[in-house]
């Protein structure tokens, strides 16, 4: 009963954190839209930030499993594909949780930044790991490691500003469509 009602209070707070952006949304709000009393929501979690900071460990926990998926492939550039294609469907599969971490960063205590940007930063290396792979094998040029993997994130990151659940591209097509794009720009031409 305890981790239902934990589940359904992240769940509603991750919907209202994108919906009215973090700062927006009061503890009351977030009552009044589960039908529990302050005190009950102050039973599972100490204060508002600690809702972020599970919702934020949460998204990237579930990024990471994905990323591992993509470690796996040996293939280089059926890597990359599957690490940009399991970013895009965990985006469109858990957006409001996705969308909560990404902007919610910020509003977190130092102490809390932390373990969330390490958790941030584990996930950053693996497309940095499948890159350098990539280029090891000569099937990618040689290229900044660091900038290319932050253009692959960005690219796919940026996506929650315009893509909606239910429009005409899910959103591994769109995946799809920027691994073309960055595969293009990645290739070594003497191959």
């Amino acid at each position: 009963m305890g981790t239902a009602t934990r589940d359904r209070i992240l769940e509603e707070a991750a919907r209202l954190f994108t919906e009215k952006g973090y700062e927006a949304t009061s503890v009351q709000d977030l009552a009044e839209a589960l039908g529990l009393s302050k005190a009950a929501l102050y039973h599972h979690f100490q204060s508002k930030e600690e809702v972020l900071y599970e919702i934020s460990q949460q998204a990237l926990e579930g990024l990471l499993l994905e990323g591992k998926k993509a470690l796996a492939v040996s293939d280089p550039k059926e890597a990359l594909l599957r690490f940009m294609e399991g970013h895009a469907r965990f985006f469109e599969e858990n957006r409001p949780f996705f969308v909560t971490m990404l902007q919610g960063l910020q509003s977190l205590s130092p102490e809390k930044q932390r373990p969330i940007i390490a958790l941030r930063d584990r996930y950053e290396e693996m497309v940095r790991t499948l890159l350098q792979r990539g280029m090891e094998a000569g099937v990618f040029r040689q290229v900044d490691v660091a900038l290319a993997g932050r253009a692959v994130l960005s690219l796919l990151n940026w996506m929650i500003r315009w893509f909606r659940p239910g429009g005409p591209l899910r959103a591994e097509e769109v995946a799809r469509f920027y691994f073309e794009l960055i595969l293009r720009g990645l290739e070594d031409g003497s191959a």
